[in-house]
């Protein structure tokens, strides 16, 4: 049996897509959705499996859209030529150096940003806070430190605009490429500079004589999701928060911590709401039959709100359990930034927000867009 046929309307999805993952689960937890050209996984169970058959749903795609703008990274290989990769970046992401190296670049920052702040009685949490925090961050992490906060920005958002362009928009396309020469001129510039001894993303890469093409395939990808994901998910908690503020109550009582709130935020609005696959060999799956090359869709947002593993999906809350989010992914593929990306966001850019400014109250209200990548629009908060 075929995966069945589903059409959606592109700007509703992307405005909100919820609705249309409820149906899916519902109805057609497999099917085929013609106007992103790929068959789209919904479930929570089937993602869990299938993520973990890279002989099946593989993330080699040499004609993919990442692969065609930012070179072929660590995300689109499998087996040992992910896992030689992702051992060479260990040194950067690990547990022991984002707690004796990052951290602390990462509070420097974001007390410095935060004093800028100080004299505003408005606050635009999206582009004044959430975006130089982030992008500050990765700056450090990947070694780019010749490169602006606004910049870091604006080439995470360029390639990532670009890789989720599955309506083949061709201005979104160019200004991707324009933002992937604007990196390797970066990374080109860094390197003629000559590198220290620091975890930088680009100094492991050079001490073990990496190619070119691959430290900056590599760089990309650390900036498309280690730009977007952190600041999509400062902002996002931040507003969450404020709008519900009993659950904020319970953490300045001490019930909970920001990172039970991160990670509920994260399972809630998944910043990171898709990863695609190609299949690699003709495959039966519960009666649905998959073709080589067949372009597959894991959806990270429609698992994290799958009614068979959480009660009441649609809501936020602390005291949910969410061992069992995927929002980080579930298989060989499980983000290797994740220690960083939890120090930033849950031990250093949330809670020194809210103790800068203990009265804060929105100003405006959330908007969210997105679907393979969401996140707030830019909001107001009065501190």
């Amino acid at each position: 049996m075929l995966p069945i046929s589903f059409n959606i309307n592109y700007s509703d999805f992307t405005n909100n897509p919820y609705p249309v993952f409820a149906e899916l689960r519902n109805s057609a937890p497999i099917s085929f959705v013609p106007e992103l050209d790929a068959i789209l996984l919904t479930k929570h169970s089937d993602i869990f499996i299938c993520e973990k058959n890279i002989s099946v749903f593989s993330s080699v795609q040499p004609d993919g859209l990442m692969t065609k703008l930012m070179g072929q990274n660590m995300m689109r290989k499998d087996g040992e030529d992910h896992k030689a990769e992702r051992r060479t970046i260990f040194p950067t992401v690990s547990p022991k150096t984002t707690q004796k190296v990052w951290k602390q670049k990462f509070v420097d920052h974001t007390k410095s940003i935060l004093e800028s702040l100080s004299d505003q009685d408005l606050i635009d949490v999206v582009n004044e806070f959430a975006k130089p925090v982030s992008a500050q961050a990765l700056k450090s992490v990947t070694g780019l430190t010749n490169m602006t906060w606004q910049e870091m920005d604006r080439v995470s958002q360029g390639m990532i605009d670009g890789c989720a362009n599955y309506i083949r928009d061709s201005n979104v396309e160019k200004n991707c490429y324009d933002c992937t020469r604007s990196i390797d001129n970066h990374i080109q510039e860094r390197m003629e500079q000559g590198l220290g001894s620091d975890p930088s993303l680009l100094s492991v890469f050079a001490s073990v004589n990496e190619k070119f093409e691959t430290i900056s395939a590599n760089i990309k990808l650390a900036i498309s999701g280690g730009q977007n994901e952190p600041r999509d998910a400062i902002a996002g908690t931040i507003a969450t928060l404020l709008k519900n503020r009993q659950q904020l109550k319970k953490i300045l009582d001490g019930e909970f911590n920001w990172l039970k709130a991160f990670e509920e935020y994260a399972r809630w609005m998944s910043p990171i709401g898709m990863s695609p696959r190609r299949i690699a060999k003709d495959f039966s799956y519960k009666d649905f039959e998959f073709s080589e090359n067949d372009r597959v869709f894991l959806m990270f947002g429609s698992a994290n709100r799958d009614e068979d593993i959480f009660e009441k999906p649609n809501e936020f809350r602390l005291d949910r359990d969410v061992t069992q989010s995927i929002s980080f992914g579930a298989g060989p593929h499980f983000c290797a930034g994740a220690w960083i990306s939890k120090t930033l966001i849950a031990e250093v850019a949330i809670p020194m927000f809210f103790e800068k400014f203990p009265k804060i109250e929105l100003q405006s209200e959330v908007e969210y867009s997105g679907w393979a990548f969401r996140g707030p629009k830019p909001f107001f908060v009065k501190v």
